[in-house]
């Protein structure tokens, strides 16, 4: 979580994302047969754990009024980078995984500087980034570089026993320990209380001294920082390079923020309630794979739907929130 308020009106849509997974969860497994099962929830976060650390990093974005378009490309980028490090330039992974870590902290501290010292809306400024990490991956090579190395196989297929028979990978662990990381950088910094303050009055902000273009670039650099993190998982993930990888994956970021209840308009929003919306959208795959019977589309349409009901939600939200502002 990132802000500690009342229960309220704020937090409504985080209360409706929990109830929508649990009865989701419900539905799943009063309907199948071993949809119950320990590892099928685990598997949600198994394929799921690069959308998982790339929501970390978004709900920072929308929390303080933002947007950022450019994470999808950014794996791409990331991949490529990697698996041309890797395989052709046959550097160490030690020197590899830091320099993908650089490559998205560096464009999205360029996109935060940008959008802070020549006041330049985040959309236009992310969409630019989206084109040009696309297009560095492309200048890289068309066409995909497959990665054979002994540190990727270890970290694409070794398992972490729990509960038995069940298990998790080594990219869950980072999208939960980066998950945790958010969760006290919100909960006991500075810069967790100015990202909201940001998101709620911008202008309040600066009349109140809070360093508001630092927190802004640091915000977008985090946001590039946890996509190079999920281009790394995605690329253990998938085991090679492309610049196609991840198209469009911005939008199901964005979606999985909005529907884990961070506000549009900033201002409010919780770390744990976009991990919730990334396992939402990990169950409707799930739901529609033991169904059998329905095709992929369904999950683009299932998304859609409850993407505007929490659209609506947040609408009323942000009514009801002026209404009590100027009747008090």
């Amino acid at each position: 979580m990132i802000q500690r308020l009342p229960l309220g009106y704020k937090q409504l849509p985080l209360v409706a994302t929990v109830s929508i997974f649990i009865l989701m969860y419900g539905f799943g497994s009063f309907r199948y047969t071993g949809f119950l099962s320990s590892q099928v929830f685990l598997n949600l976060l198994i394929d799921n754990s690069f959308l998982i650390v790339l929501a970390v990093g978004m709900t920072f974005v929308i929390i303080s009024g933002g947007i950022d378009l450019s994470v999808g490309s950014v794996i791409a980028l990331t991949s490529m980078v990697a698996a041309s490090l890797t395989m052709n330039a046959n550097l160490s992974p030690l020197i590899v995984v830091p320099i993908c870590l650089l490559v998205g902290s560096i464009i999205g501290g360029v996109q935060g500087s940008l959008i802070h010292f020549f006041n330049l809306q985040p959309f236009i400024v992310t969409l630019a980034g989206m084109f040009l990490a696309r297009g560095l991956s492309y200048v890289i090579s068309v066409e995909t570089i497959a990665i054979d190395h002994p540190f990727f196989d270890f970290m694409a297929n070794t398992r972490i026993p729990i509960l038995g028979d069940s298990f998790i990978t080594i990219s869950v662990l980072i999208a939960l320990i980066i998950v945790i990381i958010a969760v006290f950088i919100g909960h006991s910094t500075k810069f967790g209380r100015n990202v909201y303050a940001i998101g709620g009055s911008e202008q309040s902000a600066n009349l109140m001294g809070l360093p508001v273009g630092r927190t802004k670039i640091l915000i977008y650099t985090f946001s590039g920082f946890c996509a190079s993190v999920g281009g790394l998982i995605f690329t253990f993930y998938m085991r090679s390079g492309y610049g196609l990888h991840a198209n469009g994956m911005e939008l199901d970021t964005i979606a999985a923020v909005v529907i884990g209840g961070t506000l549009l308009t900033g201002g409010a929003g919780y770390v744990a309630g976009s991990l919730f919306g990334v396992l939402i959208l990990g169950i409707i795959q799930t739901i529609i794979v033991y169904e059998g019977t329905l095709s992929s589309w369904w999950t683009k349409i299932a998304i859609g739907v409850l993407l505007l009901l929490f659209i609506v939600l947040q609408r009323i939200i942000v009514i009801r929130s002026e209404k009590k502002q100027n009747s008090s």
